[in-house]
């Protein structure tokens, strides 16, 4: 009995050692360094899961949670990791279902922004123009023929001076325009009969510039050394340097004036390896029109021309109107793109798919000029409405354009983003060379 005792007591004696053992290992600043390591693994596990901490699209457009409309400036794109360098960005896009872009930019058609200047400007950077309707329908066409003719190089429309012009007039000319040199024709404009070429070596030192006329002093046609229509831009270049000449009219058989080539321009002349061009290698151009029934014989008249697209220039897309015109264009002219516009609703953008759209434009109210929003009270903010008409438009294979709000490169990053196939800018190309008027 008493060597079980002593057994027992020993035991009792091992067991409250080890209970003693384990309390220690629970002691506060043991039992602190366990639950910071197993806090740092919970933490680490947890921001390997949520590294993407921005919003997707989805969630910031659809959740139900959410009813507000969102501007550009409203968002922001998160940066990610770059792997690449510029050279490798490809910025390949649709304007329309049959025209594709090597640069996502389209010039609007603003009276201040794009005539064939900008059209072509735009075309040879790989984006495109769409020329203004607040023109006669001739001289819409004009401005798209100007387009359709170019070539790189050429100049297509000189200043053309008349054989009455004044010598005191033609140096008022020459200080507004800071050149010498212009063609003179029959009745001072380009396409009529040339009939000689005034420089400055030819007004020099004449007196009596009030009453000199033109006529009298320029170089006639018979002395000019002349190129034929349908020459190529090399063997121009190569007569200017031959002959040593400061410009090179081109003219017709008939001896109509049709370009110019200029011997200043020879260094400044560049391959554009992004322009857009159609099968004949022609620059592409667009026009825009409206919704009258007169508009029908505007668009014979613009397709007649070569026009590569016709846009329907209106505030509100969705109306009867648009749909008739834009029916009839279909089927008179299958071929023709054509863009529908403006929407900024889902429901809108279905109701032009119907009726054949190869493009829609979006937007209503953020424009620079555009005041939809504070006259009829309609409208959305851009960046919710280039996203909603694009997830539909997607489904049905239209490329749509983001019209309006466009005030820096980044906006048009942010339209790209959130789906559109081009940025449509108007005031951000407004008061540049190219654009109509003078400044």
């Amino acid at each position: 009995m008493a060597v079980a005792a002593a057994a027992a007591s020993i035991a009792v004696g091992q067991v409250a050692r080890t209970d003693k053992r384990k309390d220690r290992s629970r002691s506060p600043r043991g039992q602190a360094k366990s639950e910071s390591d197993a806090k740092i693994t919970h933490d680490v596990n947890k921001a390997e899961v949520d590294l993407l901490d921005g919003h997707s699209a989805e969630d910031i457009f659809r959740s139900s949670q959410n009813r507000s409309g969102y501007t550009y400036d409203d968002l922001i794109c998160l940066p990610g990791h770059i792997a690449f360098g510029v050279h490798d960005v490809c910025l390949d896009s649709r304007f329309s279902k049959g025209i594709t872009l090597k640069t996502p930019i389209v010039s609007s058609p603003m009276d201040t922004v794009t005539e064939h200047k900008m059209a072509i400007a735009m075309a040879l950077q790989g984006g495109i123009g769409v020329i203004h309707t607040n023109l006669t329908v001739d001289a819409q066409v004009r401005e798209v023929m100007q387009v359709k003719k170019f070539k790189n190089g050429f100049i297509m429309d000189p200043i053309c001076v008349k054989p009455t012009m004044s010598l005191l007039e033609l140096d008022e000319l020459r200080q507004k325009c800071g050149f010498m040199g212009f063609p003179v024709t029959e009745d001072g404009k380009m396409g009529s009969k040339l009939l000689g070429l005034v420089t400055q070596r030819d007004t020099d030192f004449l007196d009596s510039r009030a009453s000199t006329q033109v006529g009298a002093v320029m170089e006639k046609v018979g002395d000019l050394v002349l190129a034929e229509e349908g020459v190529e831009l090399a063997a121009a270049n190569q007569i200017i340097r031959d002959k040593k000449l400061g410009k090179l009219p081109v003219v017709t058989k008939g001896g109509r004036l049709v370009a110019l080539v200029a011997r200043a321009d020879l260094n400044k002349q560049a391959d554009f390896p992004l322009a857009t061009k159609d099968k004949n290698g022609s620059l592409m151009v667009a026009a825009a029109i409206g919704t009258r029934p007169a508009d029908r014989d505007r668009v014979r008249a613009l397709v007649a021309a070569g026009v590569d697209a016709i846009i329907v220039d209106s505030s509100q897309g969705d109306s009867t109107f648009q749909h008739d015109i834009i029916r009839w264009m279909k089927v008179e002219f299958p071929e023709l793109q054509v863009v529908g516009g403006n929407v900024v609703t889902r429901q809108q953008a279905k109701h032009l798919i119907e009726c054949g759209v190869d493009g829609l434009r979006v937007g209503m109210g953020i424009g620079s000029i555009c005041t939809t929003q504070e006259v009829c009270a309609c409208g959305r903010a851009q960046a919710s409405a280039v996203y909603n008409v694009a997830k539909v438009a997607r489904a049905y294979g239209i490329p749509i354009l983001a019209d309006g709000g466009i005030s820096s490169p980044g906006h048009i990053v942010k339209a790209l983003c959130l789906g559109a196939g081009a940025a449509m800018c108007g005031s951000l190309l407004a008061g540049t060379e190219e654009t109509p008027g003078e400044y």
